[in-house]
């Protein structure tokens, strides 16, 4: 099973990781984020919650929600901004309907990761990222769904719990009109 997962970072993120590694690394000792400042999640733990949210990005896209489950854990106080808009949502009906819902909701697609940046502090870690991803979603055929995410976990103990996503589609820039007409609604 962990050879399955772990097989699902592309390869790009996988030569990203080894060659960022290092300056990743020594930024995190210079800005206090190794692993002997007090409290902070170390760079090792940054990279891990980047490799599994890759990975389960990767599973959601494709309507694997087991993957997805085994992957990031939900804090009872979750928030989700969805890339569809609306008021956020609070918390994650882990049902096996809704869990069957989600799953058929995404049918089939790829996912990477780019990282744009990463903050810790204490016990959270902020992610932010563009999935470049394409699937059949909601029905619709297969397409482009890459997007701008920003993700905040929160160490629960030793793991790590996803306690706020949000999302938007708008990894392709736009103008202002249309912009405003996104906001009328």
């Amino acid at each position: 099973m962990l050879k399955r997962i772990c097989g699902a970072v592309s390869r790009r993120a996988a030569m990203i990781g080894v060659v960022a590694w290092p300056f990743a690394a020594r930024a995190a000792k210079d800005t206090g984020v190794a692993g002997g400042s007090q409290g902070n999640a170390s760079a090792r733990a940054i990279a891990d919650l980047v490799r599994r949210t890759e990975q389960a990005g990767a599973a959601l896209i494709r309507g694997d929600l087991r993957a997805y489950l085994e992957l990031i854990r939900h804090a009872d106080d979750y928030t989700l901004m969805q890339p569809f808009g609306g008021p956020p949502t609070r918390g994650f009906d882990p049902r096996p309907e809704n869990v069957a819902g989600l799953a058929r909701f995404f049918r089939g697609g790829e996912s990477t990761l780019e990282v744009t940046q990463s903050y810790a502090s204490g016990d959270l870690v902020v992610l932010v990222v563009i999935e470049r991803q394409h699937g059949a979603v909601g029905g619709l055929p297969d397409q482009d769904w890459s997007l701008r995410v920003t993700q905040v976990y929160r160490r629960s103990g030793a793991a790590w719990e996803l306690v706020h996503r949000h999302a938007d589609p708008l990894v392709h820039p736009i103008g202002i009109d249309r912009a405003a007409a996104l906001a009328r609604g």
